[in-house]
């Protein structure tokens, strides 16, 4: 009898994930899945009222009448407060710290264009948005991590439609790239490799890159985490984001933008999130690992089987889905 599924393990997790071959779409049949779209008029959106730059203005690019293009400004509605410093307490077994932090929203101007649809310069405005402010936070000692993220679609928890970013700066590391990290240093210390190195020489091999220039590749990982999720990586071996050069943000912002257009003509704009997993700012010795930027496609809803064990079901092998997006 022919296998149904397959079970693949990640390599840095050593999780397993179920490539449902038996049930496997086709890459086509993804553009089926609608998703709801908001038409908030930009006389109701809190982000093209001017008033939005009296909640802080940390940095902005201007346009030549003196309007901005791209704003960062504080959260009015913060997951961290920015006044103070992080106090630890404990009662009985328990450990609770203060939530303090930053939580910024990077805005673009225009109230409907988004990431996708963007030129490379635009979007490279947005990844000098992202480095000046990290660079600005990492500075604070309480601050461990600086998580940079970016929804879109309400049913990736844009809670507004208008195009943004965000960026919140936490006293902790978060356990998702702490788990990263760990399983990144497990393989350096077997192997004295880079985990992420080795899955890019093997990416290559197999026929799941999408898209390359001289400093970035885009690919479909071995393990995906969801149908279509994709990833960006620097080809050199580089543990920090935040250090990118000129040149280099550049080349970023082509391989990003080149992501994004892809999953939006294959998928038919499709929800997502992403984000970037970098070194922390703590001090700490991070040379093993490699940072990179994963997209998430809203491309199925987790059930039973995924919320029970943690394993996750893709309905397409990524080597599909790296041939299928190519072609966009």
């Amino acid at each position: 009898m022919k296998p149904v599924s397959e079970l693949r393990l990640d390599l840095v997790s050593n999780d397993w994930v179920v490539i449902a071959t038996g049930r496997a779409k086709r890459p086509e049949t993804f553009k089926e899945h609608k998703r709801e779209k908001e038409s908030v008029p930009p006389e109701e959106c809190p982000f093209c009222n001017p008033n939005i730059i009296k909640q802080g203005v940390r940095y902005r690019i201007n346009n030549p009448d003196g309007s901005w293009r791209v704003l960062v400004v504080d959260n009015k509605y913060p997951a961290f407060a920015k006044d103070g410093t992080p106090k630890i307490k404990k009662n009985g077994v328990n450990r609770t710290i203060d939530g303090i932090g930053f939580h910024e929203i990077i805005i673009t101007q225009d109230h409907i264009k988004q990431l996708a649809l963007f030129s490379n310069e635009q979007v490279k405005e947005v990844i000098d948005a992202y480095q000046s402010r990290y660079l600005s936070l990492m500075k604070y000692k309480f601050i461990k991590y600086i998580a940079i993220f970016h929804n879109h679609g309400k049913e990736a928890g844009a809670s507004v439609a208008h195009p943004h970013s965000q960026l919140i700066a936490i006293p902790v590391i978060d356990p998702d790239l702490k788990w990263s990290i760990e399983g990144a240093a497990r393989y350096f210390k077997r192997t004295k490799k880079c985990v992420y190195c080795t899955m890019i020489e093997q990416d290559k091999k197999d026929g799941r890159v999408i898209y390359e220039n001289e400093k970035f590749l885009v690919l479909s990982p071995f393990a995906p985490i969801v149908s279509f999720e994709t990833r960006v990586y620097p080809k050199e071996h580089k543990p920090y984001f935040e250090k990118m050069t000129e040149e280099e943000k550049t080349l970023f912002a082509d391989a990003l933008r080149v992501a994004l257009c892809k999953l939006y003509k294959g998928l038919d704009d499709p929800a997502y999130n992403f984000y970037i997993h970098t070194s922390p700012c703590d001090d700490g010795d991070y040379s093993h690992y490699h940072w990179h930027l994963n997209i998430l496609p809203k491309t199925a809803t987790w059930a039973g089987f995924e919320l029970g064990t943690g394993i996750e079901i893709s309905t397409i092998q990524p080597e599909k889905a790296a041939e299928f997006l190519r072609k966009q």
